[in-house]
This record gives structure tokens, C-alpha cells and sequence, in this order.
């Protein structure tokens, strides 16, 4: 059996690529549901993010790389693709892939949380249609432990690297926390959404947002509980707001230095945190100089995230270490993970026979004690355990090495193994 992966990511193809190779949930389950009809593929994890597509699989004797192709295709409404677009890894190479990816490690933005979910996610999907046996449960159970000692044991994942989140923080950090606090954000596209998707979960009493398109205001503050303001006149409502938050495309200044002078006035020494992460700014840089006033912009932002991704270079290199360890633990128990059917088995049936040589034996003898039982069942235990010591060492010793299919063959005919009792017991 084979372990491999095969897929593409965000290192290999474009979005609009990777879009046309994504596997929807419906079709991920399908696919599991009826994996035994796909010849040579004995288990298998889909995982599709919006970075990545990548199927894990267990490939028998019949199994092949472009049985698998076929099947990834299959899934995602493809008739043809390129070479060029995927990568296909196997053994230990498949693993450490996997590992990485769990650990943040092969993200986008090194360190990025959400794909060890996403693996949690893709694996119980699979575990839940029966797709998974021995290999692949090890596997993923090793890689989710892998993913989380990273988070725990280095700080990969505690510093902002994306503009809007470094906002956020900082604005957490001047004002000591934003439990209670309230925001007002200009602009309602992609990156004013992005910045309230930051800005929830911090406690915040009150968001209001406001855009030139009102309709669009309301539609953004419909998504997170919030609540719009009319633009032309958006500071009259900013009396009790801790922070301003500019991302608009405007070309020319929308927050001026008089306005918030009148609204400072309003405010007594309340301060003011205003944040610009719009290019071109939005907020005129004579604000900064109003007092009560904290202005930052663009270029104190980036200052920050690129700070934050260098420390996150440094912390990967950590990570690192880590999975590497992981990957020479899981291997060691790959090695023995292959005679443990044959191990398992071999040890059942000579515990059959004990007890029943040993219910005949007792049928035949009168007057034994319980301690006379006791000690009965405790020597034909040892004997059996020692009897074979010897082939189990030796099976052992072999695992993963040229004897190691001849030695399971010779035991299994020479006992009549059910080797299947013993795979049903490692699932």
C-alpha cells in the first residue's frame, strides 16, 4: 500500500484555477460514499479551501496516479487538466506535506488558523462516510495533534500580518482592550468587510458604518449587527465612537481636519483613535495633529505587519523542528503499523486455544480451588506469551524491510491466520 497526496494550492495555480478544480461538500461526500467503486483506492480525505485541493489517499496494488487523477476529476466536473497544475507527493513526503499544511506552515499567510479546522472538518467527513481505515485515521489524528502542539508550542499565530488585523490591534492596544468599546468604519467593500470581520469578537458595544451608497451601508451592517449612518454628515454621529477606521476608494480626503476639530470640541478630552487604511487616504493628515487625536495610516500599519511577518518567519523555522519530529514518530509507527494484523491475529488464536485446552483441562479435574485456577491460567498464559516471544521479535525486527511480506506469508500459512480479524481489530 501506498500512502499519497495528490493536488494543487495556491503555489501552483491562480485562483481562477484553483476555482475550477474546487470540490464542493456534496460532492466530497459522494465521492467517499461510493470510494469502494474506485479501483486501487482503499481510503481517502478530500480537503478544498479556497487556497487549496487536495485528496489523501491509501492506494493498493491496482491503485495509480492516474486512477486517482481520474477520480480528483471526477469530483470536481473536470474532463481534462494539465501535469503542470498539481503536485503529487508519497510516503513521507505525502506526511510532512500534511503536516505543514496543518500547522500553518504552507498557508498563504504563514501561520493563518483557520486551515486546521478546515482539515478537522475534511477528516470527519471522510471518517463519517467510512472512508478512512488504520493508515488514514493514524495519519490525520497524528496531523491535527501536530497542527495544535505548533499553535501551542511557538507563537506562529499571534501577530497580525494582514493590514486590517493589524488595525485592529493596534487600536486594541492604544485603547487597552476593545471590550465596550465602539467603532464607526467608512466604506462598505471588500476591505471595510474584512475589517468589521476582524473588529467582531472583540466586545465591541457599538458599530456603525457609513458609505456614500447608503444602501450598501445598511446591507454590511445588516451582515454584523450593526448600524448605518448617513455619510454626508457621518461625525455627527461619531460623538461617543472610540475609533474611526477609514477603507474607502475615494481621491480625496473624506475625513477632514475641520470636522473632526468640531467634533473633538463636542467630545471635551474623550480620546479619538482614527486609523486610515485606504490608498489614497482618506483622512487628512492635519488630524493627526488635533489633540486627543491618535491618527495612524498605511505606512504605520505596514510597518507593523511587516515586523509581525518577519517574527512569523522566525517562528516557522520552530514549527519546523516540531513537525519533523512528528514526521520520525509517525513513520516509526507506520513500520510496525503494517505486521500488527499478522501480530494480532497469530496472538488470538493461540489465546483461543489456551482457553479452550484449559476448560477441557479444569472439566477434568475435581477439587480445584480458585487459587489453583488462578494459578493454572497464569502458566498457560506465560507459556503461550513465551512461545511466541521469538516470531513476534523477529516479525518485528523485519517490519518494513524486504523479509517483511515474506515472513506475514509464511506465518499466516503455516498457523491459517484469519489476517482479516486482525485488520478489523487496527480500524
Amino acid at each position: 500500500m501506498r500512502l499519497v497526496v495528490l493536488g494543487l494550492n495556491h503555489k501552483t495555480v491562480p485562483v481562477t484555477i484553483r476555482e475550477q478544480f474546487a470540490v464542493s461538500e456534496e460532492s466530497a461526500r459522494s465521492g467517499l460514499r461510493h470510494l469502494d467503486e474506485q479501483s486501487g483506492i482503499n481510503e481517502a480525505v478530500i480537503l478544498s479551501t479556497c487556497n487549496r485541493t487536495e485528496i489523501y489517499a491509501v492506494l493498493g496494488d491496482a491503485g495509480s496516479r492516474e486512477g486517482l487523477m481520474k477520480f480528483f476529476l471526477a469530483l470536481s466536473g473536470n474532463s481534462e487538466s494539465r501535469d503542470e497544475y498539481f503536485f503529487y507527493y508519497e510516503g513521507e513526503e505525502c506526511i510532512r506535506h500534511l503536516f505543514e499544511v496543518a500547522s500553518g506552515l504552507d498557508s498563504m499567510v504563514i501561520g493563518e488558523g483557520g486551515i486546521l479546522n478546515q482539515i478537522k472538518t475534511a477528516y470527519t467527513l471522510a471518517l463519517a462516510e467510512k472512508a478512512t481505515k488504520t493508515i488514514l485515521n493514524t495519519l490525520f489524528h497524528r496531523a491535527i495533534t501536530t497542527g495544535k502542539r505548533v499553535r501551542t508550542e511557538t507563537q506562529i499565530a499571534y501577530s497580525a500580518v494582514s493590514v486590517s488585523y493589524a488595525a485592529v490591534k493596534l487600536a486594541e492596544k492604544i485603547l487597552n482592550g476593545l471590550e465596550g468599546r465602539s467603532a464607526m468604519v467608512f466604506g462598505a467593500g471588500e476591505a471595510a468587510e474584512l475589517l468589521v470581520k476582524n473588529l467582531q469578537g472583540k466586545g465591541l458595544s457599538r458599530l456603525v458604518i457609513t458609505n456614500r451608497h447608503y444602501d450598501k451601508a445598511l446591507e454590511l451592517a445588516g451582515k454584523f449587527d450593526g448600524e448605518a449612518v448617513p455619510f454626508a454628515n457621518a461625525l455627527s454621529h461619531a460623538d461617543d465612537i472610540d475609533i474611526i477606521v477609514t477603507a474607502t476608494g475615494a481621491s480625496q480626503y473624506i475625513v477632514k481636519a475641520w470636522d473632526v476639530r468640531n467634533l473633538m470640541m463636542r467630545r471635551s478630552v474623550k480620546p479619538l483613535v482614527a486609523i486610515d487604511i485606504a490608498v489614497p487616504s482618506d483622512i487628512e493628515p492635519e488630524v493627526g495633529n488635533i489633540r486627543n487625536v491618535s491618527l495612524y495610516n498605511m505606512d504605520d500599519l505596514q510597518g507593523i505587519v511587516e515586523k509581525n511577518i518577519r517574527f512569523r518567519e522566525g517562528e516557522a523555522e520552530r514549527a519546523e523542528i516540531i513537525v519533523e519530529e512528528e514526521i520520525r514518530s509517525i513513520e516509526e509507527r507506520f513500520t510496525y503499523l503494517s505486521t500488527r494484523p499478522v501480530m494480532v491475529s497469530l496472538s488470538d488464536k493461540a489465546e483461543e486455544i489456551r482457553q479452550r485446552e484449559m476448560r477441557k483441562g479444569m472439566a477434568k479435574i475435581d477439587g480445584l480451588t480458585d487459587e489453583d485456577k488462578r494459578v493454572l491460567n497464569h502458566m498457560t498464559h506465560m507459556i503461550v506469551r513465551k512461545i511466541l516471544r521469538e516470531p513476534m521479535i523477529h516479525l518485528n525486527e523485519h517490519a518494513g524491510t524486504e523479509w517483511e511480506t515474506p515472513d506475514k506469508i509464511a506465518l499466516t500459512r503455516l498457523f491459517k491466520l484469519d489476517v482479516r480479524k486482525g485488520q478489523e481489530l487496527e480500524k
